[in-house]
């Protein structure tokens, strides 16, 4: 079940219906009261967002389904007429797995959405990854480094555990976005320096572990 917030009824119904004759089960809710409402009685396997909501915005409703441990990995697509820059980085950067903005073609959310539920589906992974003093529980989404904990943002850890499942290998800017944060920009790779920087910093001298490759990317070794 795929729950959609959007104050307009027309564009509401519209999704709800295309997606359902797509064969992607989805019910609407013109506010957000509704939607809460509809999430204490059961989670659904994705949430769409409109921004500008009535009562509370979508960026807010986005930043509670995170901060919930229960929702924390709910896959979420932010669909809204908000398409400067602040924003897309905002909502990405809040934990978004995709970002829409409208006006947008029915086929095309419908690719979109069935994109991210495949990326998000649980994969089987290692229970935990050992390199050098780094130590990484992706279930229990754990960090430690030579045995102190330490505390990663959900990107953060996505971008760490990313590079641990493909180790020894070179990812791309847009390989990291297009999985971290599900979209890829020209200009937005600054997005991922960023984030790698700040990564660096927080895993201390385990943070040598990853490295730079000029012109491409990053990888993580020992």
């Amino acid at each position: 079940m795929i729950y959609f917030v959007e104050d307009d009824d027309n564009i509401r119904e519209l999704v709800v219906y295309t997606l359902s004759t797509t064969g992607l089960e989805a019910k609407g809710f013109e506010n957000p009261q509704l939607f809460w409402e509809a999430m204490a009685e059961k989670t659904p396997t994705m949430v769409l967002l409109d921004i500008m909501l009535p009562q509370e915005d979508g960026l807010t409703i986005l930043s509670k389904i995170r901060s919930e441990k229960s929702t924390k990995k709910l896959p979420v697509i932010i669909l809204t007429a908000k398409a400067n820059e602040y924003d897309k980085v905002k909502g990405l950067d809040l934990g978004a797995d995709d970002y829409i903005p409208k006006p947008f073609g029915m086929m095309e959310l419908v690719a979109r959405v069935k994109a991210v539920l495949r990326r998000t589906e649980d994969t089987q992974s290692p229970t935990e990854y050992e390199i050098g003093c780094l130590t990484v529980s992706p279930q229990k989404h754990k960090v430690k480094v030579n045995g102190e904990k330490v505390s990663l943002t959900l990107k953060e850890f996505e971008m760490l555990c990313m590079l641990l499942e493909n180790r020894g290998i070179v990812l791309s800017r847009d390989q990291i976005l297009n999985h971290v944060w599900g979209y890829s920009f020209d200009g937005e790779s600054r997005t991922v320096d960023v984030h790698i920087r700040t990564l660096r910093q927080k895993l201390m001298e385990a943070g040598d572990l990853i490295t730079t490759v000029r012109g491409i990317g990053y990888t993580i070794g020992e």
